[in-house]
């Protein structure tokens, strides 16, 4: 009777009604600076704003955000967990797509350098521009493994939250959700260990 906007709702209904109710009902549930992801998402998606790669990128981080802080209240029946792999697939298929095209823009600068080398009449503030952005490329390659490895974390956390609260004898729940989550956290293991070997090599 007290809520802002009526159901049914739309995306643009939600994140409204979460930006109204944010101090008095969910800043009890959740790390109230965690309105700043709710605007983020509001700026993006409830505007004409063009969206590139970087702009989805940062809807994906925020989005999980607020799903990992609200798996400590509940799973919401096993749709939380379910969401939350479904934005780091978006992530990581995301994320893949930019490292390819960094790993090209990285040979281009390589080749470049070289050409750059072998060029006499070459002015030394070329040549700190070049070192310059080939770092920044670096930092941002550092960055998005960060990223994914952050990705894998925050899912093998909630993996975990899913097998205790299963382990739980008093919470009443499906096999099938149990055994799903088992199963996610085998394939994250192998996943951490591939890029650990590829940390390594």
């Amino acid at each position: 009777q007290i809520l802002y906007l009526k159901p049914p709702w739309t995306l643009i209904n939600l994140l409204k009604c979460y930006k109204k109710h944010w101090m008095a009902v969910f800043g009890y549930v959740v790390p109230r600076s965690l309105l700043s992801a709710i605007e983020c998402l509001y700026n993006h998606l409830c505007t004409d704003k063009p969206l590139d790669s970087s702009a989805v990128r940062i809807m994906l981080q925020e989005s999980k955000k607020l799903l990992h802080a609200f798996s400590s209240r509940s799973d919401y029946d096993g749709v939380l967990p379910q969401a939350y792999a479904a934005l780091n697939k978006l992530y990581q298929m995301l994320t893949e797509q930019d490292l390819s095209e960094d790993i090209m823009v990285l040979s281009e600068n390589a080749v470049c350098e070289k050409m750059e080398a072998m060029a006499p009449t070459l002015q030394e503030s070329e040549e700190g521009k070049s070192h310059a952005s080939f770092q920044v490329a670096q930092e941002n390659r550092h960055q998005e493994i960060w990223s994914v490895l952050e990705g894998v974390w925050n899912t093998i956390n909630l993996y975990s939250i899913e097998i205790f609260q299963k382990l739980d004898p008093n919470a009443v729940t499906t096999k099938a959700l149990f055994e799903e989550a088992f199963l996610g956290l085998q394939k994250l293991l192998a996943a951490v260990n591939d890029v650990r070997e590829g940390i390594s090599r």
